[in-house]
């Protein structure tokens, strides 16, 4: 089953502190964690995702790594989330074991069919709406661009999702979301991630 919510890291610290919050969300149903990591070292991110999946599998979760597969490999991840300057998804699927997810990030409707065609598992579409998490973002696709999406491939609706936004996501067809302000800065990240959660099993 592919995981519907996916909960992308961003911590100043890639310590205890972070991995005691991604062991809570993952307790309320969070079932992917994406391990973004600008700032660190290869070592350190590997020695992170490491950890990251040493809590979250035990407990039914996955782990990709956004953009880095050789990483996402060294560490023993469950798959990678490819952006447009990343490597192409038909040469990390050349490299990958069978199981290995790859998730690849598209705009519309086209860029998901050459993804598909690719032999990406899901298209990350976005951003749906402005996000202030992350500088450099193109203009917001809105909720028609990811309905075309969702007809090559299923769906992770990423930019600006909030819990007041997942169900319109979620009836223009995507298969679920990936989240990252509207947790981490929440003053209860754990409750935040309920919500989501809740909201994305009611759909």
């Amino acid at each position: 089953m592919l995981p519907r919510i996916h909960l992308i890291t961003h911590f100043p610290h890639l310590d205890e502190v972070a991995l005691q919050l991604v062991t809570a969300v993952v307790d309320v149903g969070v079932d992917a964690i994406q391990v973004r990591a600008k700032g660190a070292t290869d070592r350190e991110l590997v020695a992170w995702t490491r950890a990251v999946v040493s809590v979250v599998r035990p407990r039914g979760a996955r782990v990709l790594v956004n953009d880095r597969l050789d990483l996402a490999l060294a560490a023993g991840a469950d798959g990678v989330h490819l952006g447009s300057n990343d490597l192409p998804v038909a040469d990390a699927r050349a490299m990958v074991p069978a199981g290995f997810l790859i998730g690849a990030t598209c705009r519309d409707g086209a860029d998901a069919e050459r993804a598909r065609a690719d032999g990406a598992d899901y298209a990350g579409v976005g951003p749906v709406h402005a996000s202030t998490t992350k500088i450099g973002l193109p203009a917001p696709i809105g909720l028609g661009a990811l309905s075309a999406a969702a007809l090559a491939l299923p769906t992770i609706a990423i930019g600006g999702i909030t819990a007041g936004r997942v169900p319109a996501v979620l009836r223009a067809g995507a298969h679920g979301v990936a989240v990252v302000a509207a947790v981490w800065q929440a003053l209860d990240p754990p409750r935040a991630a309920k919500e989501i959660v809740d909201l994305v099993h009611a759909a």
